[in-house]
């Protein structure tokens, strides 16, 4: 019998909780490189004839040195709030996508059936949680005010305060301002993802037919190669999604008209390699943070499973 067969079952408790625990560690470890990256995506700097865009060392030395070494984690609170139902609605809702697409004979989901349920598992992760989260994320460290100056006050306190007031000044609309920029990223990473992740996992076993369990560092270089190719596949549309949600618009201006005038923008001012600004910091922060979220929730769900905690019957298996 194939090993994913006899793997136990994991419940929906389970994918909240190893998600969830996952997804902190991820935040925690990462976060600095992407406050990085989406000052880099919304700098103009390179605009001027003979000159070139700050780079991602220059760009977090400058954070540094202008705002405090917590800058780097503007935004934080945003991303922690939406770390725990993103990642127990990526692991569950792609294990219920599969389960559509798995073969009533064989028991088998093809590598295609797997692509596809990890593309819709990212864009229901985007339309639940993602969009709204970065909209407030992005507002948070967009924001260059020095944290060591008690007495200079940014526009937005917090995730809860930027939350009101985006709603309060601009409608509860502009949380979802992007949203298919942001789907349409989420769910080619995630078909990537998981399609990369399942396949090396399996082909890890059959080199090691001996293993119950893979070692954790194994499970680490797993998930930095699948995290690793999405952000190339879709960093255009990453980047225009994220001066998409920094910037504030006249009521009426559609959703194309904007991605239109910023694509249109970006292009005649600062030429193709502004659509990979912020390329850099995005694989070093989404290959590493995918090693740290697969590694610890390989690991959480095993504890979970030898706890016998888990009553559900649905199951995330390899």
């Amino acid at each position: 019998m194939p090993r994913s067969e006899s793997k136990k079952q994991v419940g929906f408790a389970t994918h909240i909780t190893a998600g969830g625990v996952a997804g902190a560690m991820e935040a925690l470890c990462c976060q600095p490189l992407d406050t990085i990256k989406v000052r880099m995506q919304l700098s103009r700097s390179g605009r001027a004839p003979g000159t070139r865009p700050r780079g991602f060392i220059a760009t977090g030395a400058m954070i540094v040195r202008r705002e405090t070494p917590l800058a780097l984690y503007k935004g934080l609170g945003a991303v922690l709030s939406g770390i725990v139902p993103k990642m127990a609605i990526r692991f569950a809702s792609f294990e219920m996508y599969k389960s559509w697409l798995t073969d009533e004979v064989t028991e088998q989901t093809s590598v295609g059936g797997i692509f596809v349920a990890g593309l819709a598992a990212g864009t229901t992760e985007a339309v639940a949680v993602v969009c709204p989260m970065e909209v407030v994320k992005i507002r948070l460290q967009a924001q260059q005010h020095s944290l060591a100056d008690p007495m200079e006050m940014p526009r937005y306190r917090n995730a809860a305060h930027a939350v009101y007031t985006i709603v309060r000044e601009e409608g509860v609309a502009t949380l979802y301002r992007g949203v298919g920029l942001t789907a349409l990223r989420q769910a080619t990473n995630q078909g990537a993802n998981f399609t990369t992740y399942q396949e090396l996992k399996k082909l890890a076993y059959t080199y090691q037919p001996e293993l119950s369990e893979l070692p954790s560092y194994q499970y680490m270089v797993i998930g930095l190669i699948s995290g690793a190719m999405g952000p190339f596949s879709n960093a255009p549309v990453d980047t225009i999604k994220t001066r998409l949600q920094k910037a504030i618009y006249e009521p009426g201006t559609s959703a194309f008209q904007k991605v239109a005038a910023i694509a249109r923008e970006m292009w005649k001012q600062e030429g193709f390699r502004s659509f990979y600004k912020g390329i850099t910091p995005c694989v070093l922060r989404v290959a590493p943070g995918q090693a740290i979220v697969f590694a610890v929730y390989e690991r959480v769900r095993a504890i979970i499973e030898r706890l016998n905690v888990s009553p559900s019957h649905d199951h995330y298996t390899e």
